[in-house]
């Protein structure tokens, strides 16, 4: 079996199945406003993808992106509260890319241009519950293990 990635909306959790036999389990925290794929939704995209890009490996656990680059900024209670309304995006980026025209790519439905992300969250204490903008927020120390395992390219099929 090839290896491959399952989201599954509905129970907010995260299969990882590899092809030499490795099997993970995550909780995940995916769109308030649930599945869809259009621009502008804030919902997280159906069907099937690919990580297009791996992003952040060897910084830290906690370290701050924005626009997809390391601040060079590790998340910390005092950085929460300076920002309060910021959607943290930490210590990793699985960026997704959509494989099916019309349903999660090109036009008004393209995941990669929607910048949908799996990524490390400082709200862990929310993950098992839909509450991200979209993308598929997931523990820190979870999301470098993930991060570690998978190959860009590795399948994701999100339902």
């Amino acid at each position: 079996m090839p290896a491959r990635i399952h989201v599954s909306v509905e129970r907010q959790s995260l299969h990882l199945a590899l092809a030499n036999g490795v099997e993970r389990h995550y909780d995940v925290s995916t769109a308030a406003n649930g599945a869809g794929c259009e621009t502008g939704s804030y919902c997280t995209p159906t069907g099937d993808h690919r990580i297009r890009l791996k992003i952040g490996e060897g910084c830290p656990k906690g370290a701050v992106f924005r626009r997809r680059r390391p601040t060079g900024e590790i998340f910390d209670p005092e950085l929460a509260e300076r920002f309060p309304d910021r959607d943290w995006i930490l210590t990793r980026i699985l960026w997704l890319e959509g494989l099916q025209y019309g349903i999660n790519r090109a036009s008004s439905v393209d995941t990669l241009r929607r910048f949908i992300y799996i990524h490390g969250t400082a709200d862990e204490h929310l993950i098992g519950r839909p509450v991200s903008h979209g993308c598929i927020r997931m523990r820190n120390d979870e999301i470098v293990d993930l991060f570690s395992l998978v190959p860009t390219g590795i399948a994701v099929h999100i339902e």
